[in-house]
């Protein structure tokens, strides 16, 4: 099997999982790995000291565990695919059993940082979105899904989201094949972007 893998990185609440939505409209047969999974556990972080735990910052993700399972996919192997408790900031106990696909999508904050991992890849995407419209998704995520307050939001995001996207995020835009504007609402860029894949996939 000729895999393929697709890297989707931009700031949180930049429009990634809207990337994902639009190729999956056009192809079905594909494999979704969100680098979210792959965090370490920080049980001790609550509310009031969300700041004690950087999720923001390479070291926050098990990127030894997620380089040997990209792998392993693209090398036509089967993974068990971790999963993480955002309320609690744990790995859980079960695992996602993920067999290979021709398409492997991965996204999330870090994608294009590791250059182990960014050699896996056959097509690195950054989305480019402005900082107050990400920040108000992540806001309305944080709260809405995960049982945050909105002070916790905002310390978190003025502490360490900022910080880390300035200094560990952005800076990988240079490494992308395509820089999608406005994340999913660039309707343009998603053309090229959809074309792009259905030609590296057939």
């Amino acid at each position: 099997m000729d895999v393929k893998i697709i890297g989707i990185t931009g700031g949180s609440g930049s429009g990634k999982s809207t990337i994902v939505r639009k190729i999956s409209e056009v192809i079905s047969d594909f494999v979704f790995i969100p680098q979210d999974n792959y965090y370490h556990s920080a049980e001790y972080i609550s509310n009031e000291n969300i700041t004690a735990y950087n999720f923001d910052h390479p070291d926050a993700f098990d990127t030894d565990l997620l380089y040997r399972q990209l792998s392993d996919l693209k090398a036509g192997k089967a993974i068990d695919m971790p999963q993480y408790d955002f309320v609690h900031h744990r790995r859980r106990e079960e695992r996602v059993h993920v067999d290979p696909r021709p398409l492997v999508i991965i996204e999330g904050l870090m994608v294009l940082y590791d250059p182990q991992i960014r050699n896996l890849l056959d097509l690195k995407l950054y989305v480019d979105t402005p900082d107050d419209i990400r920040f108000i998704r992540r806001l309305n995520r944080d709260m809405s899904e995960r049982g945050r307050t909105v002070e916790s939001v905002v310390r978190q995001y003025m502490e360490v989201v900022r910080p880390g996207h300035f200094s560990f995020i952005e800076p990988t835009k240079e490494f992308a094949d395509i820089v999608i504007p406005e994340g999913g609402h660039n309707e343009n860029a998603l053309r090229v972007l959809i074309t792009f894949v259905k030609d590296i996939t057939s």
